[in-house]
């Protein structure tokens, strides 16, 4: 579906493999700025504790399941907060000078 798609390569990365052996390579990855992680309580901690070395966005649920299927748990302003990240850009106006 995505060789056929308009998405530049790289967009999506699809990885398999056990959510708990993944996470510890995926949290102590440079290139990695977020991650979703829910699982276990003790994965949830592991990923806000090794996330910190580069500032990563984290979303976890320290074990509590989530409807993914429904409306308030699987779309709203909670899911948007941690879907969407907005930066602002400072564009300097000329120099102030002090007396």
């Amino acid at each position: 579906v995505f060789d056929t798609s308009d998405l530049p390569g790289g967009v999506v990365n699809i990885i398999t493999g056990s959510r708990d052996h993944l996470i510890k390579y995926l949290t102590e990855h440079q290139d990695i700025q977020a991650i979703w992680y829910f699982g276990s309580a003790e994965g949830s901690k592991f990923v806000e504790l090794h996330s910190v070395d580069n500032i990563k966005r984290t979303w976890v649920s320290y074990g509590i399941s989530r409807d993914w299927t429904s409306s308030e748990q699987g779309q709203g302003e909670e899911f948007l907060y941690h879907s969407c990240e907005v930066k602002n850009v400072w564009i300097p106006m000329g120099e102030i000078f002090a007396n």
